[in-house]
C-alpha cells in the first residue's frame, strides 16, 4: 500500500551524571543543523534545544541519574526523549516569583507541540515533539550517524 510505511531516522547518545548539559545540545544541533533545520526553522531549533536543556538537567539534578538522549525524525515529528533512573514523573508546576528553579516543565509545555512522560522498568521517559518544518523532505533527506 503506498504511503503507509514509516520513514524515520534516529540518534542516541548518553550523557553521565557528570556532563555538562551544554554537550547534549551541541550534539543535537549537530543533527538538527545537518537536516537543514538551523536555517530552516531556526525557531523550532531553539525550542528543541531549551526542550534538551531542561530534560537533561532534570534528569542530572532531580534524578541523579545519568541521560539517554533520543532524537527521532519521522514524517511529522521530531521526537525528543529523555530517560533517566528515576521513577518520579515529572510534572508542570508554577514557581513562585522569588524561586530560582521550577519552571523547566512550564517551560518545555510552552515550547513543545506536545510532551509526555511514561514510567519504564528502570525509571522514566520525557518525550517531547516537535512539527517537522516544511523544508525537511524526508527522513532520510541529510541525516548523519
Amino acid at each position: 500500500m503506498e504511503g503507509s510505511s514509516l520513514r524515520a531516522v534516529g540518534w542516541a547518545c548518553s550523557l553521565p551524571l557528570d556532563s555538562e548539559v551544554k554537550a547534549a545540545r551541541d550534539w543535537a544541533r549537530e543533527h538538527l543543523e545537518a537536516r537543514g533545520w538551523t536555517s530552516a526553522a531556526p525557531d523550532t531549533v531553539d525550542s528543541v534545544l531549551l526542550t534538551i536543556s531542561e530534560l537533561v538537567t532534570n534528569a542530572h539534578r532531580h534524578a541523579h541519574s545519568s541521560a539517554q538522549l533520543v532524537m527521532a525524525c519521522d514524517d511529522h515529528c521530531l521526537h525528543v526523549s529523555v530517560h533517566d533512573k528515576s521513577a518520579v514523573l515529572p510534572v508542570r508546576r508554577e514557581a513562585g516569583e522569588e524561586s530560582l528553579g521550577g519552571r523547566g516543565m512550564f517551560l518545555v509545555d510552552a515550547v513543545a507541540d506536545t510532551w509526555e512522560a511514561h514510567p519504564c522498568r528502570h525509571g522514566k521517559s520525557v518525550s517531547a515533539c516537535f512539527r517537522v518544518p516544511e523544508a525537511d523532505t524526508g527522513a532520510g533527506a541529510g541525516a548523519r550517524d
